[in-house]
């Protein structure tokens, strides 16, 4: 395919721990098939897709890699109805119908020559086959689950080839390989033909002592005390009947509220009055009664 540059060169590349190291450096906390399915996607340039619970750090895995590469974050947000107008490429129609309008007023006037490169609006995913400015890129497909089978379809070629097929221009490239990062949630199952051209990964809920050291690093001013009380606190509620279990995303939002507040440990009146920092559902507020919680927040200190 002419590609000019290949990212295996990154320093950060040359080996699972040089990768793990980077990672920490930046801030994120990989377990090791994290970081071995990270280092395997670069360097085979494959798609990584990483399914997960919402808020268990996806989304950052893209982010922090385009941070270590000095790479362009291109982010695709998928919902249901997205097309290829919103994702891949559109047409520019105002800037056609004024460019034929001035080669008709010279009488030089040809259909063919308002579909050039020049009249497309480049969306995400074909900024991302396009971009060759020095930088590589990291391209982000957010919640894939959210789309739709069609669209699905669609990328398959661009995952498989890097290549976008324009009818009115023919098939547009890569000139260079762009790291691909995609995430579900998985609200639905993502088919086997999309699967099968990607690495995949699954991110869990963290287990204490990673998520201690996720909160040492991202909160260092909620202090040794209260972020291992933050941390038991959220392992013992992860063990509830909840709809909807807090991810890392949740702890790190209520110990910096905490910091907020002051505080330098947990106790039953914050956390009651902060709850809603970790619980977003109205059935799982109502079933953490205030005894529940008081219990919690005891085992936590102890």
């Amino acid at each position: 395919m002419g590609m000019v540059v290949r990212l295996p060169h990154h320093p950060a590349l040359q080996s699972v721990e040089a990768l793990e190291a980077a990672l920490n450096a930046h801030g994120y906390v990989p377990d090791p098939a994290l970081s071995m399915a990270l280092y395997l996607a670069l360097r085979m340039e494959k798609p990584l897709l990483l399914e997960g619970e919402a808020g268990v750090g996806k989304t950052e895995v893209a982010k922090v890699l385009a941070a270590i590469l000095d790479a362009e974050l291109i982010r695709l947000q998928c919902y249901e109805g997205i097309d290829l107008a919103s994702a891949g490429y559109e047409w520019n129609y105002l800037r056609q119908i004024l460019a034929l309008r001035v080669a008709e007023a010279s009488g030089a006037a040809r259909l063919d020559d308002v579909f050039q490169r020049e009249f497309l609006i480049e969306r995400p995913l074909l900024r991302a086959i396009t971009a060759g400015d020095g930088r590589p890129a990291v391209l982000l497909i957010d919640e894939i689950d959210r789309a739709d089978d069609e669209f699905e379809a669609f990328l398959l070629e661009v995952l498989s080839d890097f290549q976008i097929s324009i009818p009115e221009l023919g098939t547009v490239r890569a000139e260079r390989v762009p790291a691909v990062i995609l995430t579900s949630n998985r609200t639905r199952e993502i088919h086997d033909a999309l699967k099968r051209r990607c690495l995949y990964a699954w991110i869990d809920y963290p287990p204490f002592e990673k998520e201690l050291r996720i909160v040492q690093t991202k909160v260092p001013a909620a202090g040794e005390k209260l972020a291992r009380e933050v941390c038991q606190f959220l392992q013992l509620l992860r063990r509830q009947d909840l709809y909807k279990l807090p991810g890392i995303s949740e702890t790190l939002d209520w110990t910096h509220a905490l910091v907020v507040l002051g505080q330098r440990e947990l106790d039953e009146a914050i956390v009651t009055r902060t709850i809603g920092c970790l619980v977003k559902y109205q059935e799982d507020l109502r079933s953490l009664r205030p005894e529940t919680l008081a219990g919690l927040v005891r085992q936590a200190r102890e």
